[in-house]
C-alpha cells in the first residue's frame, strides 16, 4: 500500500503556566519559584536535568517577572552591569558550563554581587549541583554550594502519562490506554522524548494508515532510543 503523504505539522512545546503539569517530581521546586520574597537575598538555583521541565518553567516565570535570559557561558564581567536592573529579575541558564571558563566564572561572580547590590531577582538553572561544575574561582564556589536549591526530579509515572496524554489529546488523536501504559513503562523519563514520539507516531500512522497500537509505539520507540555507546 502506497504511504499517504503528510505533512510536517510539528506543534511547538506548549510553554505557558496552564500547560505545565504538576507531579511529586516538580511541585516542591514549583512552589519554592512562586515565593521569590523567600529566597535568600534574592537568589535561587533550579537544579534539573534534560527533560525535567526546567526550561518550561523557566520559560513563564522569566514572562511573568519580566525577568531578562542570559546563559552562563556568554558572560563576562565587563557587560554585567547592563543585565543587573535595580529591583527587576534576570534568569541565568545552563550556568553548569560555565566551570573552567575564567571569564564566566568571573562574570557570574560579578553578577552574583551586583544583583545583591541592586536588590534584583537572580535565578539560575543547571543541571547538577555546583559541586559538580568544576568551578575554580573559590569565592564564587562558595556562593553557589551555600545557595538555595530547588530540586526537579525526574519525570514520574504521573507526569509521564498526563504529559503523553495531552500531546495526543493535542494533535486529536484517540488512544487507547493501554499503549499510553505501555509506553510509560519503557521510554526515558524525559518530556522531549515525549513529544518527538507522539509525533512520530503521528506521522507514521498518519502515512500508512495504521491503527495506533502497542506494536507501532514499539517500533518507532525503538527508533527513537539513543544508542549505548
Amino acid at each position: 500500500m502506497a504511504r499517504q503523504l503528510t505533512l510536517d505539522l510539528t506543534m511547538p512545546p506548549a510553554s505557558s503556566r496552564d500547560d505545565f503539569l504538576i507531579t511529586a517530581a516538580n511541585r516542591d521546586a514549583l512552589a519554592m519559584l512562586d515565593a521569590p520574597g523567600c529566597w535568600p537575598q534574592g537568589r535561587l538555583l533550579l537544579i534539573g536535568g534534560p527533560g525535567s521541565g526546567k526550561s518550561h518553567l523557566v520559560g513563564f516565570w522569566a514572562a511573568e517577572h519580566g525577568a531578562q535570559i542570559c546563559h552562563g557561558w556568554t558572560l563576562a564581567p565587563e557587560g554585567v552591569d547592563e543585565l543587573v536592573q535595580p529591583g527587576a529579575a534576570l534568569v541565568v541558564e545552563d550556568a553548569h558550563e560555565i566551570g573552567g571558563n575564567p571569564t564566566a566564572e568571573q562574570g557570574l561572580f560579578h553578577l552574583w554581587n551586583l544583583a545583591g547590590a541592586r536588590g534584583a531577582l537572580l535565578l539560575i538553572t543547571a543541571r547538577s549541583a555546583p559541586r559538580d561544575w568544576g568551578v575554580a574561582l573559590p569565592d564564587l564556589r562558595s556562593r553557589l554550594e551555600t545557595a538555595a536549591q530547588a530540586i526537579l526530579g525526574p519525570p514520574d509515572d504521573a507526569m509521564l502519562t498526563a504529559v503523553l496524554v495531552k500531546l495526543f489529546a493535542d494533535r486529536q488523536i484517540q488512544v487507547a490506554p493501554e499503549v499510553v501504559d505501555w509506553l510509560v513503562l519503557r521510554m526515558e523519563r524525559d518530556l522531549d522524548m515525549a513529544r518527538r514520539l507522539v509525533a512520530a507516531i503521528d506521522r507514521e500512522s498518519l502515512a500508512d494508515r495504521r491503527a495506533i497500537t502497542r506494536r507501532l509505539a514499539a517500533e518507532l520507540l525503538d527508533k527513537l532510543a539513543p544508542v549505548d555507546a
